[in-house]
């Protein structure tokens, strides 16, 4: 027998009243149990969770002998958790095994003992003088690296390079980094920590081959050793698999959110805290209108963010009205993140607004949380996956700063040159010859304070970045722009619970459980929690 079980605050199994789970399918041989099993997406039962598209973290656990008279037996170390996306929907897999594929891999890079390194590959792809099209992306993860290796990104590079930049890697953003690198703005694909294969729609490919394709690319690795072991080396990467038989369209990707800058902070100490990243209606009214005036289709969604990170909303807006969310992660998890398919493929047309939404936790902070590429600096990024590709990589906001100084009460600072970012402030007193950063955490923060910040930081003008490949700009580019007037908090849609609205709000989903033991008897399979 099948039965559902909760456990309550004290972590304490009980049998739930109302029974959700039914069993669909069993199997055991000498050594695997396999459970097939169903419930409805919403149940109104208060010892359920509603499964939505967000991440659900499965958890997991069997002991070897069945369920006796006196209840569950301890489970012990078999057990363990896995975070799942079980909405996302699935895509029909096209055979890749005789499909030529070349890799792009990291050889024998030293990892520092360091919280946070970036790494940076130039590779020249190899295939050349003739269109193909990237089917699928897979990434290369070395053997016991799967927590170092956090995400990783493709840029593509001027296509003015030579082969002198392929000789050595390099660690990425550092003063002495190789002007080449400098060139890569364009994003062409990106994996993060979690993260599976990606498989393109049959219609779709990243075009290669081609002089307006990328010659040069080059790859970021972003490694995370919060305990700072020494001695490692790496050698992950990406395998890109193509076809020379060729698709209807070429894909394109979007970098969209919040400018990664010190402009994006968060207090400490705050259960929530709001951050919006724009992709304003002035970039795509241009970019679009000049290049796409019909629009174009978006097929997938990679939401990002850092630890702090809970919650993060792709919302969207056509003439001053919120249409239905692009993409959303109400159960974000730092150590899941993966493109999102989209059930149905969206359309942007000019003049649409974008903004990627980030709901943040700092209670367990002290200071200021900063944007910046540590994984204990924050993120807030959505990257589009889109046909037919057009000329825009990246369609992005930065906050006013001048506001958010004058809320701790900076009333005058020193102009801002380079040898003074982030800004000296001359006046007041408290704050003299202190540094933004400084000043920013010197000032005392409550829950109060931090609220009303945030409803200061949602309503300031932002700075508009639109950019091109090859590090061109669109006119647009840099210039101030009001954020739109939208409805806050999020209104999400209400659940019906009823056994008359399943076919609408609950469909029936449906889970396999494979578990690999040694043989016993299949008459109690036991409770399922």
């Amino acid at each position: 027998f099948q039965q559902d079980y909760f456990t309550d605050e004290n972590r304490v199994l009980k049998k739930d009243p109302q029974q959700d789970y039914h069993l669909e399918y069993a199997m055991e041989n000498s050594t695997h149990t396999i459970l097939a099993f169903s419930r409805e997406l919403h149940t109104c039962d208060t010892n359920d969770k509603s499964i939505t598209e967000s991440t659900v973290r499965v958890i997991w656990a069997y002991h070897h002998k069945d369920m006796g008279e006196a209840g569950q037996n301890y489970h012990g170390s078999n057990r363990g958790s896995k975070s799942l996306r079980l909405l996302n929907p699935e895509k029909a897999e096209v055979s890749s095994a005789s499909l030529p594929y070349f890799d792009l891999t990291n050889k024998d890079v030293p990892i520092p003992d360091k919280d946070t390194t970036y790494w940076c590959q130039m590779f020249k792809i190899p295939v050349r003088h003739e269109k193909h099209h990237v089917t699928k992306v897979e990434p290369l993860i070395q053997k016991g690296h799967e927590n170092l290796v956090h995400h990783i990104l493709l840029y593509q590079c001027s296509s003015n390079l030579n082969d002198s930049v392929l000789d050595y890697g390099h660690e990425c953003y550092h003063p002495n980094m190789p002007d080449s690198f400098l060139t890569c703005e364009t994003v062409i694909f990106a994996w993060a920590i979690g993260g599976e294969g990606f498989t393109y729609p049959p219609h779709v490919g990243l075009s290669i081959g081609t002089a307006g394709d990328p010659q040069f690319v080059l790859m970021e690795v972003h490694y995370d050793n919060p305990s700072y072991i020494e001695g490692l080396i790496d050698n992950s990467g990406l395998r890109l698999i193509y076809t020379p038989v060729l698709r209807k369209y070429d894909a394109g990707v979007i970098e969209a959110g919040l400018w990664v800058s010190l402009f994006h902070n968060i207090p400490p100490g705050m259960p929530e805290f709001v951050s919006e990243g724009h992709c304003t209606l002035e970039c795509l009214e241009e970019a679009l209108g000049a290049e796409r005036p019909g629009g174009i289709h978006v097929f997938a969604v990679l939401l990002h963010a850092h630890l702090a990170g809970r919650a993060i909303r792709m919302r969207h807006f056509r003439n001053g009205e919120e249409q239905k969310l692009l993409a959303y992660d109400d159960e974000f998890d730092f150590n899941f993140q993966e493109f999102q398919y989209l059930k149905e493929e969206r359309t942007i047309l000019p003049g649409d607004n974008l903004i990627t939404e980030c709901h943040y936790s700092t209670v367990d902070r002290i200071r200021m949380t900063w944007g910046g590429l540590s994984t204990r600096n924050e993120m807030c990024l959505s990257y589009l996956l889109y046909y037919p590709r057009i000329n825009l990589t990246r369609c992005a906001s930065i906050p006013d700063i001048m506001e958010q100084l004058q809320f701790i009460g900076v009333k005058e600072i020193y102009r801002p040159v380079r040898q003074t970012w982030p800004f000296i402030i001359k006046s007041p007193k408290q704050y003299k010859n202190l540094s933004f950063m400084d000043a920013m955490n010197k000032f005392k923060w409550s829950k109060s304070e931090g609220l009303s910040y945030n409803e200061l930081v949602l309503k300031l003008p932002v700075n508009v970045r639109c950019s091109k490949t090859d590090n061109a700009e669109w006119s647009i580019q840099g210039m101030t722009a009001l954020p739109p007037e939208i409805e806050r908090p999020y209104k999400t849609e209400p659940v019906i619970c009823s056994s008359s609205s399943c076919l609408c709000c609950s469909i029936l989903l449906t889970l396999l459980f494979v578990v690999h033991v040694t043989a016993r008897t299949l008459g109690n399979i036991g409770p399922f929690v």
